[in-house]
């Protein structure tokens, strides 16, 4: 702990559905309250799945106070029990614990709709993660990520970037990241162009495509070719994760019409169609075993691991192994 350190408010509110926005307000409370408690415990759980005495043990004072943030997610599925539950906690918080409440804004119940503004009135702390949809608010975005990696991007190397990356916020920040890195800070078009030249052949997304579909011998292909060509390791470890997420999260909403899912999960019709067909040989246990390989990779591939290239193709080879033990 550092002498400037403080402890996070005690409430806070993620409201939003951008994935990669609500991601990062989650860990920049748990990165405050680790420089107060290094030790400090992140709990994480979906509100369907609590009950008002799990709640009320998930937030009861602890003896030696240790540091904790706790994470309620998709609280707008939040039923009028577990709404009142928190708000009574909230009228009286426990020292060193840190509550965040994910809401993606919506919600089907009067409490549930409810709940952000009950929240904002108890003095939450509000980051707005909305999602990105238009075109000017994505350019901000990439902007934002290049001044944030300590660079500087013109307008036209925000277009060039977009168009060779695509939309994917978790593509476009690495690929700014490493732009800034590779360029000495400046970057513009010829930049960009320069830095994915001959890489239009294999992205990150073909190889998680190989990968969650199980086929290994194109997927260790996938792989080699595109450390050959030099793809960053973050932009294959971030498709990978994408790709599981995106197959975890559309059968978890189960069988049904794209174009009447694409609300309720956020996606584009032909995403969650795409997903659809890649689920075929996952269940709940391998998507999990998934789920903790895709994170082990994405923190080896920024630092963790002494041979990323290793980290990659074992990543790989472990996630074909998981659904083949279906």
């Amino acid at each position: 702990m550092t002498a400037s350190a403080t402890a996070p408010e005690p409430l806070h509110l993620v409201l939003g559905d951008e994935e990669l926005l609500v991601e990062r307000a989650v860990r920049a409370v748990l990165d405050s309250a680790r420089k107060v408690d290094a030790t400090a415990e992140l709990t994480r759980v979906r509100v369907s799945e609590l009950t008002a005495p799990q709640l009320a043990e998930l937030v009861s004072p602890s003896l030696f106070s240790e540091g904790r943030v706790i994470v309620l997610e998709s609280a707008q599925d939040v039923s009028q029990e577990i709404s009142d539950a928190v708000m009574s906690y909230v009228a009286m918080p426990a020292d060193g614990i840190a509550l965040v409440v994910v809401h993606t804004g919506g919600g089907r119940s009067k409490a549930a709709k409810a709940l952000p503004a009950t929240l904002k009135k108890a003095g939450a702390t509000v980051t707005e993660c909305d999602k990105i949809t238009k075109p000017a608010e994505r350019e901000a975005f990439v902007r934002n990520e290049v001044r944030t990696a300590g660079g500087r991007i013109d307008a036209a190397g925000v277009v060039a970037l977009i168009d060779s990356v695509g939309s994917d916020l978790r593509e476009l920040s690495a690929a700014a990241a490493q732009l800034v890195a590779d360029s000495g800070g400046k970057v513009d078009e010829d930049a960009v162009r320069r830095y994915h030249r001959g890489r239009a052949d294999v992205t990150g997304f073909m190889v998680a495509e190989k990968a969650v579909a199980g086929d290994r011998a194109a997927a260790l292909e996938s792989v080699r070719w595109s450390q050959q060509i030099g793809v960053p390791h973050v932009l294959v470890a971030d498709a990978l994760a994408d790709a599981i997420r995106t197959i975890a999260r559309v059968s978890a909403a189960g069988r049904g019409n794209p174009n009447q899912m694409a609300g309720e999960l956020g996606m584009p019709p032909w995403k969650i169609r795409k997903a659809q067909g890649q689920s075929r040989g996952w269940n709940g246990t391998s998507l999990a075993e998934a789920m903790r390989i895709v994170a082990r990779v994405n923190a080896e591939v920024k630092g963790a691991a002494a041979d990323p290239d290793y980290a990659i193709e074992r990543a790989v080879l472990d996630l074909i192994a998981a659904k083949e033990r279906r």
